[in-house]
Order: C-alpha cells, then sequence, then structure tokens
C-alpha cells in the first residue's frame, strides 16, 4: 500500500490529493476522514485526481488519502445471482442491514455473503497441472443447480491438494504446489476485459419473445442492439420485457442513471415474477446493478463496466447471458462532467472526444466464445442497450456512435408511441445486420417460408406507409378498393401481429411458432381478401371480420386456448376463399378470362411468326 496523502483541492466528485508518488491509474483510495471510496483518473508528478465515488460534501483540504493498492474489483463466485449491487459492486441488502436504508459515506461491504457456507465437490486430483479457467470442483448454489468453481484467468500450476467440504467464499479449497490458495470466489478488475480462448461467429437467434424483434429485426445470441428512444417511447418497459422473457440463463440488468421510482418497480416486480422454465423467481437468475438518478455520478461510469464483469462471469461459466444497459446516454452523460472537471477537450456536444472509443470497447465485451480452461465451455454475452437521444434526435453523439458499432437498431418513434402501439418501433428506421444468419434456423427450426414472409411483410408494411400519405391529402374513400384493402391489412399487421402488450400474461412473451402462426394468417386473410376483390366483389361485401376477431382472440388467448382460436381463423378464412371462388364462378371468373385472353394473345403471336417464317426467303 502506497503511501497516504492529503487533499490540496476539491472540485464536485473529484479531488486532487498529493503527494502520491506510488499510485497506479485507476488505483482505489480511501478520501477524507469518512474514507470514501475513490478512483485515480489522473497522475501528474506526486498529484493525483481521484473521482470519487461518493457524496463529497463536508470533504475539507488537509484531510488524508490512502491509496489501497488495486482497482476496483468485484467478487465473483456462488451467492452473486440474485444480488442487487450499487454502482461499486455492494449489495444494497447488507448495506442496509448494516447502515439502514439510506448509504453511509464510506460504508465498505463485501460483494458476496462472507458468513454463508457452501457445498464444494472436487473434480480434479493432486497433481494435475491447472490452466486459467479450468474448473476444480462445483457447487449446488441453489436445489438442483450447480456452479462451477474456475481457476481465476491470470493463475496456473500444478494442484498440490484439494479437499471437498462446506466453505465459505474466502476460504482455501485448494492449493497449488507455488501455495497459490484457490477459494470458491476470486476478484478481478471490472475495466479489464476477462480474456477467453476464441470467439466464435454468430449463428443461433436470440430469441426474445417480443414479435416485433423475433420477426422483423432478429439479433443472435452474443450480438449487440441499440434501443433508442424519446420520452415516453417504452424503452425502460421493454428492457425489463426482454429480460423476464428472453431466452437467457442469466439476465445482468444494469439501471444507470435511472429513475428511482422505475428502479423501486423492478424490485418489487421481479421477486414475485415466476421463470416459465424452472417455476422459480426470476431473481434466481438475475443480478442487478442500481446507481439511480440520485446516486454520485461517478459511480454512475462505473456501473456499466461492472455489469459487463459479472456477465462474462457467468458466460466463462459456460451461461448464455443478456445485459439490459438502461441507459447509455446517462453513462455518456457522467463521462461528459468527469471530462469537463478534469478540463479535457469537449467534442461534439460536450461529450468527450474519446466517447466513440468507449462505446466501441463496451460493445466488443459482448459476444459468443470458447471459454478458457477445461472441459470446453461456450458462453454467451448479449447486448441489449436503451439509448435515450434528447428530443428524440438520432443524430446526437451517443446514438451515432452506438450506430457504428452495434450490430442492430430497434428505434422506438414518439408518434407511434401516442397512437398506443407498443412496442413502439419504427419498422422503417430500425434494422438489423443479422437477419442472415439468423434466416438458416428460422427456417429449420420454425418454417422454410419464414425469411419469404418477413421480406413480404416488410414491404406491404412500406407501402401502406405511402398510401397513407396519399390518403391523406384525398381521403381514404377516394381511394381504390385493393388500395383500401392493403390500408386495412397492414393496420391488422400493425394490431395483431406488432402489438404486444407487455402487462398482458397471455400476450407478454410470444413464442416463435405463435409469431410465425399470426403472421401468416394475417397474410392469409390479406390474400384471400384480395382474390374476392379479383372476383368482382367489392370491399364492404367482404366478410373479413370473423377472421380478424379470431386473429385477435388467438393473439391474446391463454396457451391452452390459442389453438382453438388459430382453428377459428383458418375455419374463417376458409370460408373467406370459398365466398370468394363463387363470386368468381358467377361472374365467369375475370382473373380465369383475363389470363385465357393473354394466352390467346401468345398463340396468335407465335402463328404470326410462323407465317413469318414460311413466306422468308
Amino acid at each position: 500500500m502506497s503511501e497516504a496523502g492529503c487533499i490540496t483541492r476539491v472540485t464536485g466528485a473529484l479531488v486532487e490529493a498529493r503527494p502520491l508518488r506510488d499510485v497506479a491509474l485507476y488505483e482505489l483510495a480511501r478520501v477524507g476522514d469518512g474514507g470514501l471510496l475513490g478512483e485515480v483518473i489522473r497522475l501528474e508528478g506526486e498529484t493525483a485526481t481521484i473521482q470519487v465515488y461518493e457524496d463529497t460534501n463536508g470533504l475539507k483540504v488537509g484531510e488524508p488519502v490512502q491509496p489501497t493498492g488495486e482497482p476496483l474489483v468485484v467478487q465473483l463466485g456462488p451467492g452473486l445471482l440474485g444480488s442487487i449491487l450499487d454502482g461499486v459492486a455492494r449489495p444494497l441488502e447488507l448495506v442496509a442491514a448494516e447502515a439502514g436504508d439510506f448509504i453511509q459515506p464510506g460504508i465498505t461491504v463485501p460483494t458476496l455473503d462472507p458468513e454463508r457456507r457452501w457445498p464444494f465437490q472436487p473434480r480434479v486430483s493432486p497433481g494435475r497441472r491447472l490452466l486459467p479457467g479450468d474448473v476444480v470442483g462445483v457447487v449446488e448454489e441453489r436445489a438442483g443447480r450447480q456452479l462451477p468453481i474456475l481457476v481465476p484467468p491470470d493463475i496456473a500450476g500444478v494442484l498440490a491438494e484439494i479437499s471437498p467440504g462446506d466453505f465459505t467464499v474466502a476460504d482455501t479449497v485448494a492449493c497449488l504446489e507455488d501455495g497459490t490458495a484457490l477459494n470458491l470466489a476470486h476478484r478481478w478488475p471490472v475495466r479489464r476485459a476477462r480474456p477467453a480462448a476464441r470467439r466464435l461467429p454468430a449463428g443461433r437467434p436470440f430469441i426474445t419473445g417480443q414479435r416485433v424483434f423475433d420477426f422483423f429485426f432478429p439479433i443472435t445470441e452474443g450480438g449487440s442492439v441499440s434501443v433508442p428512444g424519446g420520452f415516453g417511447t417504452g424503452k425502460t418497459v421493454i428492457e425489463q420485457s426482454l429480460a423476464r422473457h428472453a431466452a437467457a440463463d442469466v439476465v445482468v440488468y444494469v439501471g444507470c442513471g435511472e429513475r428511482g421510482n422505475e428502479m423501486a418497480d423492478v424490485l418489487n416486480e421481479f421477486p414475485q415474477l415466476m421463470d416459465p422454465r424452472t417455476g422459480h423467481s426470476i431473481m434466481d437468475r438475475t443480478v442487478l446493478v442500481v446507481n439511480t438518478s440520485n446516486m454520485p455520478v461517478a459511480a454512475r461510469e462505473a456501473s456499466v463496466y461492472l455489469g459487463m464483469t459479472v456477465a462474462e462471469y457467468f458466460r466463462d461459466l459456460g451461461f448464455s447471458v443478456a445485459v439490459m444497459a438502461d441507459s447509455l446516454s446517462r453513462w455518456a452523460e457522467a463521462l461528459r462532467e468527469i471530462g469537463s472537471r478534469l478540463q479535457e477537450m469537449p467534442g461534439e456536444e460536450g461529450y468527450p472526444t474519446y466517447l466513440g472509443n468507449r462505446l466501441g470497447k463496451l460493445y466488443e465485451r459482448s459476444g459468443r466464445v470458447v471459454a478458457l480452461g477445461a472441459p470446453e465451455r461456450e458462453g454467451v454475452i448479449t447486448l441489449i442497450s436503451a439509448v435515450s437521444p434528447p428530443g428524440g434526435d438520432f443524430s446526437e453523439p451517443v446514438t451515432q456512435a452506438s450506430l457504428r458499432v452495434c450490430g442492430a437498431l430497434w428505434a422506438l418513434d414518439p408518434a407511434l408511441a401516442h397512437q398506443r402501439q407498443f412496442p413502439a418501433v419504427d419498422w422503417e428506421t430500425s434494422y438489423t445486420l443479422y437477419a442472415e444468419e439468423t434466416t438458416a434456423w428460422f427456417a429449420e427450426r420454425v418454417s422454410a417460408d419464414w425469411p419469404d414472409l418477413r421480406a413480404t411483410l416488410l414491404e406491404l408494411l412500406q407501402r401502406e406507409r405511402e398510401l397513407r400519405e396519399i390518403a391523406g391529402l384525398v381521403g381514404p374513400e377516394a381511394l381504390q378498393d385493393k388500395d383500401r384493402l392493403l390500408l386495412s391489412a397492414a393496420h391488422l399487421i400493425r394490431e395483431v401481429v406488432l402489438g404486444q402488450s407487455a402487462y398482458d400474461p397471455n400476450d407478454a412473451a410470444s413464442p416463435v411458432e405463435k409469431t410465425y402462426r399470426l403472421a401468416s394468417l394475417a397474410y392469409e386473410l390479406y390474400q384471400a381478401a384480395l382474390a374476392g376483390l379479383d372476383a368482382g366483389i367489392g370491399l364492404d361485401q367482404l366478410d373479413m371480420e370473423p377472421a380478424r376477431r379470431a386473429l385477435t382472440n388467438y393473439r391474446n388467448a391463454p396457451a391452452g386456448e390459442a389453438q382453438a382460436w388459430a382453428d377459428t381463423a383458418s375455419t374463417a378464412l376458409a370460408r373467406l376463399r370459398e365466398q370468394a371462388a363463387a363470386a368468381g364462378d358467377a361472374s365467369g371468373s375475370p382473373a380465369a378470362a383475363t389470363d385465357e385472353a393473354a394466352e390467346g394473345c401468345a398463340s396468335a403471336a407465335e402463328d404470326q411468326e410462323d407465317r413469318q417464317a414460311q413466306v422468308s426467303p
């Protein structure tokens, strides 16, 4: 531990102290008489600039500053799942037990419960050479679920001894020949990405349970997506819905600078939600990192790195991890505030010039990898990051920097939100670069015509947007029946297929099979009605209401009744086709007559060519 210095200057969350001769960049320090936690972010001679993670009110020049000799680290091991951490890895439950409902300045609490004992079972024998990431044993963290215990990524050696038993996270369970002790938990710096053996190409889709994402804008496991949207467009609801229903083994939810009431709702609701795959509380597979808008801004910048480090740990255990960062705009604002206090050269809109670089490094920590060590394990981190552009302006720096490095954009439109279209995803602005990678999986597991149906419905929605502009000028009554039918079909697709209620227990999550069935039935309804128009039936005479009603009931029906409503919709579509066929037979099938006329013209053209060939020299 380096020698202590004294405070020479205090500017908001930044403190300057000297003389600090042997400290390192990003080393932690205890600041002031209260021992506030801070991090060295600049060194100039013997003067160190420290960003303090806690409220600096009351700090005085001359108070001591004691370096700790290590960077900001998080303790990784059994007991992490289900925990609620603040931005610097202190569990809020233990903080409340020790100091009350409000975080007291300078309080120190370990990330993992130091008293709880875990049953450890070895999986290796003495004499074996251990490499970084090797599994040395398992603990039963919860009934029926075992958690591997790893050799830390920076340790290797020959195993001298290992023993089973009940241990705390700080107890030694194994020892290497060089004397290095192995515990159930290890510590890792949050700003340093954990290494992996190799990265794997994308392939499998990340199933979200939200129809508009899975069908129109899918992402792969290990992908990254940005979700920008103005105030009231539903970013937080989308992130929470994905945390509840997405196909992930572990969820790391980072509330970065969000309103306290929103995070309070998360803390109240998550323990009550049941995981449909296990029947247990969803908190059993969730880690919450809470840094609300009233908490110190310096800890906000660290909270995102903390969440990614926790995700990388579970990735190395072989899990599929979903990271929900809500929101990166608040994180970028923390960077801007710290940069301004450091008097750094500002970039666009005052953000630091290295904003794009920091965002790129953060997004690159997602991906699908083969973890270090044996046995071979495949782990995944999928990053879904909300962005809050001021005024909904997607040209602002944080959104643009995110778009340069992420693989998909789920853009939220305030106009759709005002129309009560949720999720309020703008299908014209949104895009995905993962569509081709996921096509083979959907075609094999769901239906071979999944990609064709997706492209057809996207084109139909695009045509509907153009027709709505025309209808706004001349009125929908002036449009032809086919155009009015297209508007009606697009409205049905937006309402039934894309619309989804996060608060309806039957519609909050949609399996991909149900998503495909809804989309295909909606398109079949459009095709059957179009055939009726071709047969001479007026749009107002087509009996489409039974099929529409059945589709709506199918969307909202519980699992046990959904198939019956799908069959009802198919029956209604069959009647609509019969109506079109009967009208076509009664009128002599205009469409068939048109085809016969075309064939006759082609035959006449062929006869003319034959006659010309006979008279040609």
